[in-house]
Formats: C-alpha cells, sequence, structure tokens
C-alpha cells in the first residue's frame, strides 16, 4: 500500500521530470536526485529544511506557476551548496527562523558556483530579528535573481558574501513592523561587478542599498581582497523611506544612475569605511548621476553622512535634480565635490 502510495503521489513525467504532490514525496524525491532533474511540485504547504548539495542542472519550480508551493518554517526554507546551474522558479518561502534561501560554494573559497537563477520566488516574514537574510548567497558567480518579492526580514533582503558578474532586476523590497531589517540589497565579502537595476525598494531597512559592507577577511571571495565590493551599478530603482536612500561602504568603483529616490528620513547617502584591515581601499570613486532625489528640509538637514578613513574627494555628481519639496529654495544640497550640470529646486516629476 505505501508503494502505490508513493507511485501516486511523484508522478515520473520524464527520465528528467519529476512531479511532487505533497512533503512525503518531496522528501523521497530529494533523497534519490540525479544531475540535470526538474522537479515540479504541486500546489500546497510544504515544511522548510531542506538540503540539496552538488546536484548540477537542478530545476525546482511550481507545477501551476500561478499557484506556488509554499515551504513554511524551518531554519532555512532551501539550503543549496555547490549546485552548480540551480534554477528555482515560482515558489513561495515564509516564516524561517534563519534565511528563506541559503546558496553557497560549500566553503571552497578559490571555486565559485556558476548559473544560478532564481525567479518570482516570493519571500516573507525572515528572523524576525537578527542578520536573517531573505536570500544568502555566498561565493556565487553568474547568478541572475529576478523578479522577486520579499516582505519583511531580520538582516538583509538579499546578501551577497563574494559574488561575482552577477544581476538583480526587477524584485521588489518591502520592510514590515516588527523585523530588524539592515539593509534590503548588499553587497559585500569582495563581491564585484554586479548590476541592482528596477527593482523597488519601500521602507525596506536603514540602507535600501548597501554597496559593500563588513566582512570578516577569513570569508572574502576571493581571498587576499582588498575592497567589499568594486564595480558596481545600480540603476533605475525606485528607493522609498528608510534613513537613506545607499551606502557605499568600502567600494571601490561604483556607478549610481537613474534612480528616484523619494523621501529619506535621515540622509539621501552615506559614504563609510567598515573594514579598516592593512592595505584595504578607502570607500572611493562612486559616480552618482542622473538621479531624481525628492526629498523634505524637515528630514534631510545633511545629503551626505561620510565616516572616518573614507575618499569623498573621489566621487562624482553629473545631471542630478535634487528638489526638497518642503523648501524648493533649499534644494541644492552639499556635495563632497562640485557637480556638474546639476538641477534644483525643480520638481523632477
Amino acid at each position: 500500500m505505501r508503494a502505490l502510495f508513493f507511485l501516486l503521489a511523484v508522478t515520473l513525467a520524464a527520465a528528467d521530470e519529476i512531479i511532487v504532490r505533497d512533503a512525503d514525496s518531496l522528501r523521497v524525491a530529494l533523497r534519490d536526485l540525479k544531475p540535470a532533474t526538474t522537479l515540479k511540485i504541486a500546489p500546497g504547504d510544504y515544511p522548510g529544511g531542506h538540503h540539496v548539495s552538488g546536484i548540477k542542472r537542478l530545476t525546482i519550480e511550481a507545477l501551476e506557476p500561478k499557484n506556488p508551493p509554499h515551504f513554511k518554517g524551518g531554519a532555512n526554507a532551501w539550503h543549496f551548496s555547490r549546485c552548480h546551474n540551480l534554477t528555482l522558479r515560482n515558489l513561495r518561502v515564509s516564516g524561517q527562523t534563519a534565511n528563506g534561501l541559503n546558496l553557497d560554494d560549500g566553503g571552497d573559497l578559490a571555486n565559485p558556483v556558476t548559473g544560478i537563477t532564481i525567479e518570482r520566488v516570493e519571500i516573507s516574514d525572515i528572523g524576525p530579528k537578527g542578520n536573517h537574510d531573505g536570500i544568502k548567497c555566498s561565493g556565487l558567480d553568474k547568478l541572475t535573481i529576478r523578479d522577486c518579492t520579499i516582505t519583511g526580514w531580520g538582516g538583509q533582503g538579499i546578501d551577497f558574501v563574494g559574488c561575482h558578474h552577477s544581476l538583480i532586476t526587477g524584485c521588489r523590497f518591502t520592510g514590515k513592523d516588527g523585523f530588524s531589517a539592515s539593509a534590503a540589497v548588499q553587497l559585500k565579502g569582495g563581491s564585484s561587478d554586479v548590476i541592482v537595476e528596477k527593482c523597488h525598494f519601500t521602507n525596506a531597512g536603514e540602507r535600501p542599498l548597501n554597496i559593500g559592507g563588513s566582512t570578516g577577511m577569513p570569508y572574502f571571495r576571493p581571498q587576499g581582497a582588498r575592497h567589499e565590493a568594486a564595480r558596481i551599478i545600480t540603476r533605475h530603482n525606485i528607493i522609498e523611506g528608510s534613513l537613506c536612500a545607499a551606502a557605499f561602504v568600502g567600494v571601490d568603483g561604483a556607478e549610481f544612475s537613474g534612480n528616484t529616490i523619494l523621501f529619506p528620513t535621515k540622509w539621501i547617502f552615506r559614504i563609510l569605511q567598515e573594514t579598516k584591515e592593512p592595505g584595504f581601499v578607502p570607500c572611493r570613486n562612486v559616480l552618482i548621476k542622473d538621479n531624481r532625489i525628492i526629498f523634505r528640509r524637515s528630514k534631510v538637514q545633511i545629503e551626505f553622512n561620510i565616516g572616518d578613513g573614507t575618499s569623498p574627494e573621489t566621487f562624482r555628481f553629473e545631471s542630478n535634480r535634487w528638489f526638497a519639496e518642503d523648501r524648493p529654495q533649499s534644494s541644492k544640497p552639499r556635495l563632497p565635490v562640485e557637480e556638474k550640470n546639476g538641477v534644483y529646486g525643480v520638481d523632477p516629476r
């Protein structure tokens, strides 16, 4: 009878495709996983706490994209270690106490995992307090996170540690009362050549975009990197609320362009240096251009919070449009260097 039950619950649609219809059959399917498998999961509630290691070309997706399976609870909903060319698509995740999704290189710092795609995944209520992330990524290259929604987290919505040549696009991040969010997107630990674009941030932590950060030296990828982040592009995003729109923290080269900033509550940008090991570069070489920046002088008296050990004189400002809604005549910001072709006091909306 038990064999018949699993025969009904797990449908082998093809040699490389498995259809799962309940939690018991999901455990069976994961136990027997082989490379190049597509796991299609039927609607319903499933427990978290799943771990997959070393399986290449694995796809896990909803059987019915408009009615995704919902993975509830556990420390991590899913933990993937050294799973090259993994695809996760049309899933729901909520209520984890560590991270929603955890993806890593298994501690092999010199050999990143490549080719992961995460798209149309909904993640909520992670933590709620402490360093607990919606999506935690360590040692991944050529990673794409597309059209995901993250609501309520304790640490970062998406946290990159030593990730490279990657894209975050079309995602939504919404903070939630009772969750100690520090950032929505954090790129640190030697991360480089990352694009964050077309995302929407609403009260998404203290630093919606934390471009850089603070990482213990043993966790950098590659080892010996002397920047938290380098060559980071953040473009065409909407950033509403939060203490600031973006923080540049130990970054060596970034572009912040074409974004819309709406009503930060203390500063507009921060320039900080939190990793101060010997030989580590100061925060430097950031281009801020073509942004629409709408704020209120009743909230923002100091546009830039500049910390010690940074090089704000290497920043460049071009063609930004600054508008203090409550005091248009006081729209011109005090910048660390002169701006080229800035527009002040005209509502850019």
